[in-house]
């Protein structure tokens, strides 16, 4: 009832001995309660003070200290109670609910609470940081006493604000094995309260959720297991009030048993006492004997502890007071949940709400309705002797010492400065990206299918259901292997869909199945259709193996019995869907477990995945290296785009094994509206070819001893014999000491006609039985031209540059390389290309990085490269610039690779790891090592690779920094890629700088590239 006098009811209570001597309430026989008469309903009527009944004792747990404080923090209290008119001072029980989302009418009716009805606190709901910081400040400028600011922010600010962080829910953090994450996370989320000037967080939610159908606590919970649940509440509330922020526990005796949402109507808890007292209170025990400072009375009945009809848990002296106060010692905060929820406007309203809550042994009153109202009935109350003044003051000064403990006593206004930074830091992005890596949990691995291995022989598909379309999950797993991908974004409903599905997967044998935006009811069966369904068993049926993964409840998991692979993410997290892929290629290592049973899964039960050395993905801080610093880099690129050095770019940097930054810049050229550069873009790599193809090549068949570095050329190529390249040692040609030219224009120039024109003996613009070797994107000619750039080759003159012994001097030439390619070809028997690809890219995963893009992808993303004016007559998109690569159809030793920034990462994270990725060796041990270092006394260059080098140009596009050991190449079309074996680093770049004619320079006059290494190892802590 809301009257202005409450009609008077039977009322029985006294607060202990205990308690109020603890507090300082009174002394010993004191009464602050009375019980009317039942006749006494005159508004005027005086009650009969009596005293109450002795109430039965309970084995009283020892009281933990909260809000301890100095004598000048209780000279602090005391000196602002004594200001407080009665007013005043019931005002401190309101927590008035607020919004920085809202229109002024509702600020102006905030700052009237505040100047008119004194309230002591707010708790803020939706909006934004800054706009809250901004009326936080505003409000707390008005108030007498210093506001008590609260949120509800369960998984972190994010819960309730835009543009702020959220972590993942308690049911995903229950799966992490560590606590002491859950501690950090309780920190960080505190630190954030701190900043925003907040004083409380209204969690963590200690319910057990052991009823898998409960519609409101679900995923809320860290799960069934009640030392489980225990443990990970403290964890989070010591991480909260080591920042001085107060944690509550809710919702007090217990939420986790319920098939109704008490947001509703009022749940009943039909649980037994021992139950109750053993299972669902066993958190809360734990909690307070850790110095908790808060606790959520909830919206429940529950009749073994209090079965008055009807009786929410909130308004119940026997569950508030006698149980949680005297049975279980707490001394904090007692808040009531939001009194505007239905499981409390169900409950008997014999006399206000807010003075019930009160009486029962609340202490602030969260989420109020008409504040003014409830003012005066509490007024009254005291008037007629139904409660205490003593009794209410010493409520006050309870939350009094709260608020000194908060810091109000020293109250300071938010600082607006960096706010949004400050939130959003990188600690604590690291921090969000650890809990989901340890969170996500394999239910099932059966005979060990994760992590993924033998790319080179899996055929894999993956069905997103619910997912968007270019969705992260899909993309992260298409950077481990080729992947055939379909998504659902609407669900599988129709049969029609449905086979479908399965016609277009018909050729893979590896399936993963993932179900997105879920439903967090069973009653929804968590949003899986029957269709989806059908779709894992006729997969099954066919032959397939088939991973499912839920970025959902963990309760759904029981649908999916016989997949091969099944595995939790929990929730639909950006972080969650980059994270799976990488645990199922072993990325990363799995250590999640369940918290919770469903089916024949067990709680506890997770398999360990061991990471198996690819790639993975990680924040600068998790490496060592700093965030603020790397993204400086945006800055040096976005300008070199703007000033037209690149159209363009593409730079990735690993460290450790993490990808710690991965962006693009620019558009593919500078006209506007162009399309815009992705992870997808691939581009004309050019001398990269070198080393990431004909140099892997090489290294290959050196292991398997199949050539010899010390041999002639022309002992593998017996067409050198008898011409002035026969006695080129391999290893020369590797080092660039072997005498040959530079470039040899004539490969090229030798078809063309005297006028520029191109000789119809040789090319076509369009292809047909004759003309099948691509050239360009509209030009065509016939396969005899590789044979007769190769005999050109060997009539090629010898450079004349020679050193002070009179030996072939380092010369840097392309010639090198395509000689070496011919070596790879006669040895191995294969081209090339399909060399490096079956035995270095395809075992890597890789599917990007390859020749001749236009011919072996479909529809690839390629950037353009020059409008070539002298001999192609036109713009080319997805065929090699470099004339003697184009003349061989785009596969040569020394040009003609295309790929993107990832897969050149793999490939050299490869090499870091001295051969060995996900498990697969593709070199011995010492192969890598020894192509890596410099041993000749005629080039500064190791066997194939760069290497740093005072004298050389390589001060245009390498940072001083860079170790004696480290390694790399560079490509003409604006590329270089280098890695540091001493910092375990890795530096990619990748541009177009030649679009549209390769006579811009300014990637080399600005030494862009150097700089944006420069900032790499600046950033390295």
């Amino acid at each position: 009832m809301r009257n202005n006098i409450v009609r008077p009811i039977l009322l029985v209570g006294l607060l202990s001995v205990s308690l109020l001597t603890a507090f300082g309430l009174t002394k010993p026989g004191r009464n602050l309660w009375t019980r009317l008469t039942p006749s006494s309903h005159s508004h005027k009527a005086k009650p009969k003070r009596v005293v109450a009944p002795v109430l039965r004792v309970y084995p009283h747990a020892r009281p933990v200290e909260v809000f301890t404080m100095s004598d000048s923090g209780q000279h602090w209290v005391d000196s602002v109670f004594q200001t407080l008119t009665a007013e005043q001072k019931i005002g401190q029980f309101f927590m008035v609910a607020t919004f920085s989302n809202r229109h002024d009418n509702h600020y102006q009716y905030i700052e009237h609470l505040i100047q008119t009805n004194h309230i002591g606190g707010l708790i803020f709901f939706q909006g934004g940081p800054y706009r809250q910081a901004v009326l936080t400040n505003r409000y707390q400028a008005l108030s007498k006493v210093p506001l008590l600011i609260g949120i509800d922010g369960e998984w972190g600010l994010g819960m309730r604000l835009d543009s702020a962080m959220d972590f993942p829910k308690q049911m995903a953090l229950g799966a992490i094995r560590n606590n002491e994450l859950i501690y950090r996370m309780g920190a960080e989320i505190g630190r954030q309260c701190q900043r925003l000037g907040i004083h409380i967080n209204f969690a963590p939610v200690s319910d057990i959720n052991s009823n898998p159908a409960n519609p409101v606590i679900g995923v809320r919970s860290f799960g069934e297991s009640k030392e489980n649940v225990a443990l990970k509440a403290s964890a989070y509330m010591r991480g909260l009030q080591q920042t001085h922020v107060i944690a509550t526990a809710k919702h007090f005796p217990g939420h986790g048993d319920t098939n109704a949402d008490s947001h509703h109507t009022l749940p009943t808890v039909s649980r037994s006492s021992e139950q109750m007292r053993e299972i669902d209170l066993y958190p809360f025990r734990k909690l307070i004997a850790d110095s908790l400072m808060g606790v959520v009375t909830g919206h429940l009945h529950v009749p073994v502890m209090d079965n008055t009809p009807a009786l929410a848990a909130t308004l119940s002296e026997k569950i508030v007071t006698e149980l949680l106060k005297k049975e279980l010692g707490f001394r904090g905060l007692v808040f009531t949940d939001a009194l505007n929820m239905g499981g409390i406007s169900r409950s008997p309203k014999a006399m206000d709400v807010n003075l019930r809550a009160l009486m029962a042994g609340n202490d602030i009153l969260l989420y109020p309705e008409n504040v003014r109202e409830a003012t005066q009935n509490i007024l009254n109350a005291v008037q007629q002797g139904i409660i205490s003044q003593e009794f209410l003051d010493e409520k006050v000064k309870k939350i009094l010492r709260a608020k000194f403990w908060a810091g109000l006593s020293k109250y300071k206004p938010i600082n607006l400065a960096g706010l949004s930074a400050e939130l959003n830091s990188p600690e604590a992005q690291l921090l969000k990206q650890e809990l989901c890596e340890q969170s996500v949990t394999v239910a099932t691995n059966r005979d060990n299918l994760l992590p993924i291995g033998r790319l080179d022989t899996v055929r894999l598909a993956s069905i997103a259901i619910g997912a968007d379309v270019d969705n992260p999950f899909q993309k992260t797993l298409n950077q481990y292997a080729p992947f055939q991908t379909l998504v659902y974004p609407n669900k599988l409903v129709t049969e029609t869909e449905l086979n479908d599905a399965l016609a277009q997967v018909s050729t893979a044998n590896t399936v993963v199945v993932s179900f997105h935006k879920m439903s967090e009811s069973a009653y929804r069966k968590f949003g899986i259709t029957k269709m989806s369904l059908d779709l894992v068993t006729r997969l099954k049926q066919r032959g397939a193996k088939v991973i499912v993964t839920v970025f959902g409840s963990p309760y759904s998991l029981t649908q999916f019995a016989d997949a091969d692979g099944l595995v939790c993410a929990y929730q639909e997290m950006e972080e969650m869907q980059r994270v799976v892929p990488q645990i199922l290629f072993g990325g990363l290592g799995s250590r999640g477990m369940l918290p919770i049973s469903t089916g024949d899964l067990k709680v506890g039960l997770g398999e360990t995945v061991n990471p198996e050395g690819r790639l993975s993905a990680g924040s600068p801080e998790s490496v060592g290296m700093k965030t603020a610093t790397l993204a400086k880099i945006d800055a040096i690129a976005q300008n070199a785009v703007r000033n037209h050095v690149v159209p363009g770019c593409e730079i990735l940097v690993a460290r450790k094994g993490k990808v710690v930054y991965s962006k693009n810049f620019g558009a593919l050229t500078y006209s506007a509206g162009a399309e815009k550069v992705t992870d997808e873009t691939l581009y004309d790599l050019a001398s990269l070819t070198k080393v990431l193809a004909t140099l892997q090549s090489v290294m290959v068949l050196y292991d398997r001893k199949q050539i010899d570095l010390s041999q002639k050329a022309s002992f593998y190529l017996p067409e050198l014999k008898g011409t002035n390249k026969q006695n080129i040692v391999i290893q020369d040609l590797l080092w660039h000491q072997s005498g040959m030219v530079s470039y040899y224009p004539t490969t090229w120039d030798r078809t063309r006609t005297p006028g520029g024109g191109l000789k119809a003996e040789y090319y076509s613009a369009t292809r047909d039985t004759l003309h099948t070797l691509q050239i360009a994107p509209t030009l065509w000619a016939t396969p005899a031209l590789k044979d007769s750039v190769w005999k050109w080759v060997i009539q090629s003159p010898m450079s004349r540059k020679v050193d002070e012994s009179g030996k072939p001097a380092y010369v840097y030439s392309d010639l090198n390389f395509l000689t070496l390619q011919k070596i790879v070809e006669r040895v191995s028997k294969q081209p090339l290309d399909v060399f490096v690809t079956e035995n270095v890219y395809k075992p890597l995963g890789l599917h990007q990085l390859g020749f001749t893009p236009l011919q072996r992808l479909k529809n690839p993303h390629c950037a353009p490269t020059e409008q070539d004016t002298y001999y192609r007559n036109q713009l080319l998109v997805g065929t090699v610039h470099d004339q003697m690569a184009a003349v061989q159809g785009g596969i040569s030793g020394h040009a003609g690779l295309f790929g993107n920034a990832h897969d050149i990462a793999t490939l050299l994270q490869m090499n870091l790891q001295k051969g060995m990725y996900g498990n697969e060796r593709i070199f011995q041990p010492m192969t890598v090592p020894y192509f890596t270092q410099t041993l000749s006394n005629r080039s500064h260059r190791a066997l194939g690779w760069d290497k740093p080098n005072a004298e050389s140009t390589s001060s245009v596009y390498l940072a001083e920094q860079a170790s004696p050991r480290s390694f790399g190449h560079t490509g003409f079309t604006g590329n270089v890629v280098w890695v540091d074996p001493d910092e375990e680093l890795i530096f990619v770049f990748l541009s177009n700088r030649i679009y549209p004619t390769a006579g811009n320079n300014s990637i080399n006059t600005t030494k862009l590239r150097r700089h944006i290494h420069e900032l790499i190892y600046s950033a390295v802590q």
